[in-house]
């Protein structure tokens, strides 16, 4: 479990997060949902321990943040930010096998490489396998870097707007993807998402921040209201049930 205890966070005279408190149950979905600078990216980092929060505790496993070995940490939680370009040249392959750094420190073993393999073919990315990194679409670079998070192997995983440069079939074979991994793997699954209808239909749990305040942190049916929606972001919402799936209808 990850127990966020209350969080602060300031970059000058403006608070970013204002006393933010949740869990996160393992074994399940939980999107982060909200208006643009609500806080939803910057939660996620200090979970994760890229950034520092001014106050309050992140406890992972019963254990602080703070108080993790980094490789240990590597091992229990990967991260995948949206600014995730590199400056070096590698090939779809290179990148996946630097999520098995933590546990082989570049020296692959053959189960590293297993791993790697089944990232790989997870991601639809094995026949393309030897393309560099800056020959391929958004879509097929964003895939590599997920593949790169899959083979890390972690318990947790944070992914920041995961359907960047995605179409449609992709996003849904994404989304499709993170379910399979935590109902077969039991894998925790940690999404900041725009997209309210995949939210709605993927999530077990959502936590609602706006203007870096909890606003709701509930399991999603009970978020997935017209009154909580609007509410979250000053705006109408129809909401229709189809094939038993609550859509958000809001043009």
């Amino acid at each position: 479990m990850i127990e966020v205890r209350n969080i602060n966070k300031s970059y000058g005279n403006k608070k970013v997060l204002e006393d933010v408190s949740f869990k996160i149950e393992e074994g399940k979905i939980t999107s982060f949902i909200g208006p643009n600078g609500a806080g939803k990216s910057t939660i996620l980092s200090i979970i994760s321990r890229l950034m520092d929060s001014d106050s309050g505790e992140v406890i992972i496993d019963g254990k602080e943040i703070k108080s993790w070995d980094s490789k240990e940490l590597s091992k229990k939680l990967s991260i995948l930010k949206q600014s995730n370009n590199l400056n070096i040249r590698l090939t779809i392959r290179e990148l996946v096998s630097f999520g098995r750094f933590p546990y082989c420190e570049g020296k692959l073993k053959e189960d590293d490489e297993r791993l790697v393999d089944e990232a790989l073919n997870y991601m639809k990315l094995i026949d393309i396998q030897d393309k560099y990194l800056d020959e391929l679409s958004g879509g097929q670079r964003q895939r590599a870097y997920i593949a790169m998070i899959i083979a890390q192997d972690t318990d947790y995983i944070l992914l920041d707007e995961p359907l960047n440069n995605l179409d449609m079939k992709h996003s849904a074979e994404m989304m499709k993807l993170l379910r399979e991994m935590v109902n077969d793997l039991g894998k925790t699954i940690i999404i900041v998402i725009h997209d309210i209808n995949f939210a709605s239909c993927y999530s077990d749990t959502i936590v609602a921040l706006k203007d870096g305040k909890l606003v709701n942190h509930t399991i999603t049916e009970e978020m997935i209201t017209e009154d909580s929606l609007s509410c979250l972001y000053d705006m109408n919402f129809n909401i229709r049930e189809v094939n038993n799936q609550k859509i958000c209808i809001y043009f």
